[in-house]
């Protein structure tokens, strides 16, 4: 874990490990899902890594996005302590109830919009759905699985458009974000095929390998940023089965990666 500044970019994205994503787009910097606590337990979740920056590397942000926070994988202390000196925290609503300010709610398909860095007018941040595990667990209340997630579309004039998709299992939830965004040019799939033996029969609670390549066949992407594939013990599946479920569905080409902390360009 360094703290080497992480110099600022024109478009592009830097995971740090585990779902920790620092997104420099449209002159602004968002960090999505923060966790920077070390190796270690966390209650039923075992860290097997720490992030590859610290938050003085990642600096000053002007947007923090939230999946979820009822598991420490996703915002852990560090990482919430993180999120709330952050002028903004984009999330779902009863995950912003919890949080509390700065943390602002947004419902499936309803967006909020900020002034850009680079002065070339507004970023938009669309609030989408996620199944945090099978199509048919059980649902709660809200109608989620496992708990309230929220995926996130960044878009505007002139940038790539952007999914991040949290912990998402759902190819359903996939083909209805591209048939509602048909533009989507780049994306930050949540993938590693978490499990845990007392949910649900043990199946995937995030996209497994085959499944994040699926998904980049709906979204018709042309960058494939892989994230939340290790440092957590309860991922079944790691970068090689990636790799592999890519090359085998022929879409190798879209698959960006580089080492925790290091940028990769979102333009085609």
């Amino acid at each position: 874990m360094t703290t080497t500044p992480l110099a600022r970019q024109d478009c592009a994205v830097a995971v740090l490990g585990g779902p920790t994503a620092v997104i420099d787009i449209g002159g602004l910097r968002i960090v999505s899902d923060p966790t920077f606590d070390a190796a270690g337990p966390h209650g039923y979740l075992t860290k097997t890594a720490g992030p590859a920056r610290t938050e003085a590397a990642v600096g000053p942000v002007d947007l923090v996005l939230v999946s979820h926070d009822l598991h420490p994988d996703n915002l852990d202390e560090r990482g919430r302590a993180f999120a709330l000196t952050a002028p903004l925290v984009l999330t779902g609503p009863v995950t912003a109830s919890r949080l509390g300010p700065p943390a602002h709610g947004l419902a499936p398909w309803t967006s909020h919009s900020l002034p850009r860095g680079d002065g070339q007018g507004d970023l938009t941040v669309l609030a989408v759905p996620a199944v945090h595990g099978p199509e048919d667990a059980e649902r709660d209340a809200d109608g989620n699985v496992n708990c309230e997630v929220t995926g996130f579309v960044l878009s505007g004039e002139g940038l790539p458009t952007l999914y991040v998709s949290g912990d998402n299992a759902s190819i359903r939830v996939v083909a209805e974000i591209s048939r509602r965004v048909p533009d989507i040019t780049a994306a930050v799939l949540h993938a590693g095929a978490a499990r845990v033996p007392v949910k649900y029969d043990g199946r995937p609670l995030s996209l497994d390998s085959r499944r994040a390549a699926a998904a980049a066949a709906v979204l018709g992407a042309d960058v494939v940023v892989p994230a939340h594939y290790d440092g957590w013990a309860h991922f079944s599946e790691g970068f090689t089965d990636l790799e592999l479920a890519f090359h085998e569905a022929g879409l190798s080409s879209l698959l960006r990666t580089a080492p925790h902390g290091s940028w990769v360009d979102l333009r085609p």
